[in-house]
């Protein structure tokens, strides 16, 4: 950064780039391809106005022509010499705006000029001291672009110190005395604080103090400028500029004066911020690599003393707002700001406690200030108009902060990697707290929002969204920390399962796939997976059923949030008349009041997404998990999820069941047996009373084949699910059972077909005489597609034992069909085996 500002012309529109101000600080409007012709012409009209002592408009509009062009234009000698001969004039009046403008021009002559007349400049000087002195004259713009010239001039290098000393002085004299009107406009600031570097950067070291004086303490003035982060940004590269020129000259003398005077030295005259974010560009400009010997000697203690002044203030920090409880207060919050960005832009600094700390709270509070976001729209809801707190989260959202969130995240996992276990520890129970909260508070504000603020809550998310990456990459640092193999068992196994807890809390806002993520994932679940009490753990943080289907917090607060305004409005019309204050109280409230008392789980999104990650995981570990604890915790959450409209949430419920039924634990056979087949018969009537309308075939069918493959033989269980399979089949219409292959009919058809090859011998005469009794009933040629497709599965079969029985079965079936003998079924006779219904033909 600060050798491109070397190369660049202009210093404070350098300044405003780095520190993603929005404040344009432009005279006129840019131009940015002006012709030779129009710029031969301006020229040619200011000298025709100086000739004829006539400073009309044409006059000021071939200077602002000029000045639109000035990154594009050469001011040579000459020319400044005309501009210089306009400020010396004394009997004419000339436009205010006439001065600001000539003062840039000369600024664009002196940056660009490669040796300046020594003599020119010392006029100009003079000329200047004598516009601002007049204080008629004295306008903000004047006063910046005043301050800003005499710092260029006073940064060349082939000038004479006199002429330098003449310059500083009118630099120093101006801010002292006009810095009201430069704190006035915003636009401003960037200009003075160009002005002050040049002059820092000068090589005479007279009134080196008074400009540090003025650069760090114009913020505490009455009527200066207020600080904030992109002031503070202004002031890092700056010094980080400023630093790196003296590193590059070698001037020793004036680092060890900056860093007594600036970094060693705690002055009450000095804003805290300031000084905050001048050791922070101290820190960035040594990172560049300068030559060895002595001067390398003098750049590492520079460094070090504004390291040991970041780790002073973030001291104070932490001694005074208590920053490990998350201060939000007027006076840390902007500090705080200040921090986060600071040790993303500086680069890697020494890890202290309190430095970690306050990077922590930063984030949590000031990056992602969520909470604070969440609790104010809750109080205000149905209160307040909502445009205002729109606003808010629009302008931080565009705010340079919120931009950097990834760079500040990666300095804060530095930060914490080098910490001690202790603060470790602090920290990441820190973050933990933070995804709890997150997913509690984003429910609230989800469900108060949905469909009322939709583009609100878009802007919110998009802040959650961006704070759900800053844990996954934390998370990931936490897993290289604690998941080593020196590590003891219980630290894994607690951080293992923090993380997947945490991560379950911000599932939601989980919408890329981050190679980050999936490393930890794999991390932690393989942790988990070597023991039975992290998983147990981890699954018994599972919310609780009734929290899932009735939750009270949520619940209470939604009655509570009656639209107020609607009320009043219809109150309002009482004197219209009884019944037309009914009629409106119910058509304009009602609607809205419902909304939002009525809860609804399978509409409720962030809980969902939370449950989602919870059944997608405890799979990977079911075999550790007792039958006792699955169905303690687990089973209810499944069956109410498998009736969740979302297919994909569905499907996942039908995973973990069929994942349960395929899992042994030898401590416990006979008992988990038993609950398998317990949760069997409930499975099939709560997949198959929602199907097709949301049980997803494939999770069904999943299910199915899983418990008809690991439930003991014979097992009633089986013998239900056939029966509810047959009976589900019945209910579709014979259009069904012949059409399309993903008709449901047809799909449930063709899972029993698959179940011959699959169940027990004990159960597969129970399925072959359900089955016959359900293709007898289907028309001709869908009859002649199932004995295809059954004869195909017989042929294929090496099973010597339940071969000789389908053969047969397949004849007997096939004679039936052939000869449309349904008479059998309507009668009410019952085809018992393969064996009797070839016997009865």
């Amino acid at each position: 950064m600060a050798r491109k500002a070397n190369n660049s012309f202009f210093l404070e529109e350098w300044l405003r780039t780095v520190s993603g101000s929005s404040v344009s600080g432009d005279l006129v409007k840019q131009n940015s391809a002006p012709s030779a012709r129009s710029i031969i012409q301006a020229w040619s009209e200011i000298r025709e106005s100086l000739q004829n002592q006539n400073f009309d408009s044409r006059y000021l509009q071939a200077l602002r022509a000029l000045v639109s062009s000035e990154s594009t234009i050469h001011v040579a000698d000459p020319q400044a010499k005309l501009l210089i001969s306009i400020l010396a004039f004394q009997d004419v009046s000339l436009p205010s705006e006439s001065y600001t403008l000539v003062l840039r021009l000369l600024y664009v002559w002196i940056r660009k000029a490669f040796r300046p007349s020594q003599a020119l400049v010392g006029v100009a000087v003079q000329a200047i001291r004598g516009v601002v002195d007049d204080r008629r004259n004295l306008q903000p713009a004047l006063v910046a672009q005043s301050v800003l010239v005499s710092g260029a001039f006073a940064c060349v290098p082939s000038l004479s110190g006199d002429v330098k000393v003449l310059c500083l002085e009118l630099l120093c004299r101006l801010l002292e005395e006009e810095y009201s009107l430069v704190g006035s406009q915003e636009e401003l600031v960037p200009v003075v604080l160009a002005g002050i570097g040049y002059a820092l950067s000068s090589s005479l070291d007279v009134h080196y103090v008074r400009l540090l004086d003025l650069l760090f303490g114009i913020w505490l003035k009455d009527e200066g400028p207020r600080g904030t982060v992109t002031y503070g940004l202004m002031i890092l590269h700056l010094i980080e500029w400023v630093v790196s020129g003296y590193m590059r000259s070698n001037s020793i003398n004036k680092m060890s004066l900056f860093a007594n005077e600036v970094l060693e030295t705690s002055k009450e005259k000095y804003a805290v911020f300031a000084v905050f974010m001048a050791a922070a560009g101290v820190v960035r400009a040594s990172t560049a690599g300068f030559s060895s010997g002595a001067q390398s000697l003098e750049i590492s203690k520079l460094r070090n003393s504004a390291e040991k002044r970041i780790e002073f203030v973030a001291q104070i920090l932490v001694s005074n707002g208590n920053v490990v409880t998350l201060p939000t207060t007027q006076r840390e919050g902007p500090l705080l700001k200040c921090f986060a960005i600071a040790l993303a832009r500086c680069g890697s600094v020494s890890s202290s406690a309190p430095l970690l700390l306050c990077l922590t709270s930063a984030l949590l509070t000031q990056v992602f200030p969520l909470g604070q976001i969440y609790e104010s729209f809750c109080n205000a809801f149905g209160k307040e108009p909502i445009g205002p707190r729109l606003i808010w989260v629009r302008e931080h959202l565009s705010d340079v902060l919120f931009k950097e969130s990834g760079a500040i995240s990666g300095a804060f996992c530095n930060q914490y990697s080098s910490a001690s276990e202790e603060n470790k520890y602090i920290v990441e129970n820190m973050i933990w707290d933070f995804c709890q909260n997150l997913y509690l508070q984003h429910r609230q504000i989800a469900m108060l929002l949905c469909g009322i603020e939709d583009t609100l809550l878009g802007d919110i998310e998009k802040i959650a969204e961006s704070s759900f990456l800053m844990v996954v990459v934390f998370a990931l640092a936490v897993t290289k920390q604690w998941l080593k193999p020196i590590v003891s068992k219980e630290r894994k196994m607690e951080t293992s399962v923090k993380i997947l807890v945490s991560f379950s809390c911000v599932e939601y806002f989980r919408h890329i796939r981050l190679p980050e993520y999936m490393e930890t994932i794999r991390e932690v679940i393989s942790c988990v997976q070597e023991n039975d009490a992290p998983c147990v753990s981890f699954v018994e943080s599972i919310p609780a059923y009734d929290s899932l289907t009735n939750p009270k917090g949520l619940r209470n607060h939604l009655f509570l949030q009656f639209p107020y305004h609607n009320f009043l409005l219809a109150i309002t019309l009482i004197s219209f008349g009884i019944s037309l204050f009914f009629f409106f109280f119910f058509s304009c409230s009602a609607d809205l009041f419902t909304q939002r008392i009525k809860y609804e789980w399978s509409r409720d999104d962030v809980q969902t997404s939370r449950i989602l990650f919870y059944l997608r995981v405890i799979p990977t570990c079911i075999g550790r998990l007792s039958a006792s604890a699955f169905r303690g915790v687990v089973a209810s959450t499944m069956f109410l999820y498998i009736g969740h409209p979302n297919r994909k949430v569905a499907r996942a419920s039908h995973t973990l069941l069929a994942a349960f039924l395929s899992s042994a634990k030898e401590s416990e056979e006979d008992e988990r047996t038993q609950f398998k087949e317990q949760l069997v018969f409930y499975y099939m009537q709560r997949s198959l009373e929602v199907y097709p309308e949301i049980t997803p075939f494939e999770g069904l069918a999943s299910g199915v084949a899983t418990l008809v493959q690991h439930l003991p033989a014979g097992s009633p269980a089986i013998f239900y699910s056939v029966h509810s399979l047959v009976e589900k089949a019945s209910t579709f219409s014979t259009e069904s059972l012949q059409g399309r292959k993903s008709d449901p009919g047809n799909q449930i058809l063709e899972l029993l077909l698959r179940l011959v090859s699959l169940v027990d011998i004990q159960v597969l005469p129970y399925l072959m005489k359900s089955l016959a009794q359900l293709v007898i009933k289907l028309p001709k040629e869908r009859q002649n597609v199932v004995l295809g497709e059954l004869y195909g599965q017989v042929a294929e079969s090496d099973d010597v034992i339940r071969k000789p029985s389908l053969v047969s079965w397949l004849q007997s079936l096939n004679y039936l069909c052939s000869n449309n003998r349904t008479e059998v079924l309507a009668s009410g006779s019952t085809i018992d085996t393969s064996n009797q219904l070839a016997a009865r033909l």
